[in-house]
């Protein structure tokens, strides 16, 4: 008889039997392991949740009361004979990798990571391991990315650009990673940062974590419309064309994901600017974090996984396509491009068409509400 793998891939999330705890459940159970604190992988209704320390106040934030459990990086749990630690996985502020060990075997659980380090969240660090369970949001060789220095710098001229032009400064992002990797890496002799009520809720989250974020101010009913315009205002994919954002005009509208590499997504998303700047691994961040983990085998959970899977194969690995509910939130799986689109897009293009149809791609939950005077 087969030996019994130590995690398998059920219909509420990736299950220990052994320590009888599951990883990124999307459904309700007993003991729930969570890599972060995005919606698509930490799920409300779980009666007891562990978690990285700096993802504490941000999961409370989102879920409510909730039975929390935090620890530190490589620090050590056990449940039923099963040893569980956390590792950076570099995508947001909190992220973890979970290594599981139980008699030897052990298997890493990424979530969603990137190899770039960004300055603000903790750098991904490989972990050895006989399983790798790894998402594929840009597995194609289309997806590689510019060095975040070289992207920023783009977005700074950008941003002074617009003032010389007597132009507003919007710019989108998720709300829980993305916001706070654009927030550290302005240039504040240009002016203040002004967020959307959902981003600096989580900024709060964040500071009373302890995480030291740059000055920002909220924006309110309150505002003085003319102040907001002469500083950069770092708002939610879903506040895109609500008249929120409608009230700061003339202004121009730049957008950052991974997604703006593929040709015409910046019209798809009504934007002026294009800035290429993703919290995942690109192609080639992905191989390198596989190949440094030495595993026997791995296991691909949401993105381009057909297409991975394939090319992991043909190139020596042994590896896995499986079916999960995770993707749906921050980088949203896009259908994969057709041939014409498959050239990358030069970094912060300027758009002249505007589309008249906005796609949000998944990209945020929180609500675009307010008003401002």
């Amino acid at each position: 008889m087969a030996k019994k793998p130590l995690l398998e891939f059920t219909d509420k999330g990736i299950y220990c039997a052994q320590g009888k705890f599951y990883i990124d459940p999307w459904k309700p159970v007993d003991d729930a392991v969570i890599t972060h604190a995005h919606a698509d992988h930490a799920y409300v209704g779980h009666k007891h949740y562990l978690a990285h320390y700096l993802s504490k106040e941000v999961l409370l934030y989102r879920l409510g009361e909730i039975q929390l459990q935090t620890v530190e990086y490589g620090e050590t749990i056990m449940k039923n004979g099963v040893a569980i630690s956390l590792y950076p996985a570099g995508h947001v502020i909190g992220s973890a990798q979970i290594r599981v060990e139980y008699k030897g075997e052990v298997w890493v659980v990424s979530g969603d990571y990137k190899v770039e380090d960004d300055g603000i969240s903790t750098p991904f660090e490989p972990v050895q391991c006989h399983h790798f369970i790894s998402e594929c949001t840009f597995g194609m060789p289309v997806y590689t990315w510019k060095p975040q220095a070289q992207i920023f710098d783009d977005i700074n001229k950008w941003w002074r650009t617009n003032l010389h032009n007597g132009l507003a400064t919007v710019l989108v992002g998720y709300s829980l990673g993305k916001a706070q990797r654009i927030l550290q890496n302005l240039d504040l002799s240009n002016g203040k940062v002004y967020t959307h009520g959902v981003i600096e809720n989580t900024n709060e989250a964040l500071r009373r974590n302890g995480v030291v974020l740059n000055p920002t101010e909220r924006i309110t009913q309150d505002s003085v419309k003319e102040e907001v315009r002469k500083g950069i205002i770092i708002a939610p994919p879903s506040s895109v064309g609500t008249p929120w954002m409608r009230k700061f005009g003339p202004y121009s509208f730049g957008y950052c994901s991974g997604w703006m590499a593929i040709r015409g997504a910046k019209r798809r998303r009504a934007a002026d600017r294009g800035f290429i700047l993703s919290d995942h691994a690109d192609w080639d961040g992905l191989i390198s974090a596989i190949d440094a983990t030495r595993c026997e085998s791995v296991y691909l959970t949401h993105g381009y996984t057909a297409t991975f899977t394939r090319y992991l194969n043909e190139i020596g690995f042994d590896a896995h396509e499986v079916h999960t509910l995770y993707g749906s939130e921050e980088e949203e799986a896009s259908p994969q491009p057709s041939p014409e689109e498959r050239e990358p897009e030069n970094q912060g293009e300027d758009i002249n068409e505007h589309a008249h149809k906005i796609l949000s791609f998944g990209e945020d939950l929180g609500e675009a509400g307010g008003t401002i005077s």
